[in-house]
């Protein structure tokens, strides 16, 4: 389905589901912005990489607007609706200030996937590690573009993820990403704690040579 969005490219990854706040400035964002509460549409965030657009995004709807400045600057909440391709980039719109696209919507299975269980023990040594508190509901639909934000994946990575179309698929990702991560902060960690070593008496068992 080809949809047209008011587009607001920005460069981050936004997910379904996923809530955003942004401080809106620019003129033509505050009369994007301004509309879409007026008529209550959406807009899409293109992710913008590298300086390029290379094609996916997340459509968003305003949920809340938490402050409108004397100088038309805006506090609003935003959540994430679902994934699109950008079929023609307009810049600017006809007749706006802001860009917009006709867009090709991606449709996305509520999956729980297959590799679940490999994904949550892997996430909660990392948390572990790191001493965060691990919040991973294993019951939560599409667990992977939940906790994308949350692994130290790199903004080329989250895009990434943004393009595969199956949860499996995005589990397997984050897992190979967990493998690789987990022996560095693991070794960190091992670290932090000789460091905390130096310097304190030891009490060290005799040698035997």
């Amino acid at each position: 389905m080809e949809i047209y969005l008011p587009l607001f490219p920005l460069n981050l990854v936004v997910y379904p589901n996923e809530d955003l706040n942004l401080h809106i400035f620019e003129e033509r964002y505050r009369q994007l912005i301004a509309e879409c509460l007026e008529k209550g549409q959406t807009f899409g965030i293109p992710a913008f990489i590298n300086n390029k657009l290379p094609g996916y995004g997340t459509e968003m709807s305003v949920t809340t607007l938490h402050k409108r400045y004397d100088d038309g600057r805006m506090d609003i909440k935003s959540k994430g609706i679902r994934i699109f391709k950008v079929a023609n980039f307009e810049n600017p719109s006809p007749g706006k200030l802001y860009a917009g696209g006709t867009v090709q919507v991606v449709e996305v299975e509520p999956e729980t996937g297959d590799h679940l269980d490999e994904l949550i023990v892997k996430l909660t040594r990392l948390y572990r590690l790191l001493q965060i508190k691990s919040e991973i509901d294993e019951e939560t639909p599409l667990l992977s573009f939940r906790v994308a934000h949350k692994i130290g994946l790199s903004v080329e990575d989250e895009y990434e993820l943004l393009t595969i179309d199956h949860e499996n698929e995005r589990q397997r990702f984050l897992i190979r990403h967990l493998d690789r991560v987990l022996p560095v902060v693991s070794e960190m960690e091992r670290t932090k704690d000789r460091i905390k070593m130096n310097g304190h008496f030891k009490n060290l068992d005799p040698l035997k040579f």
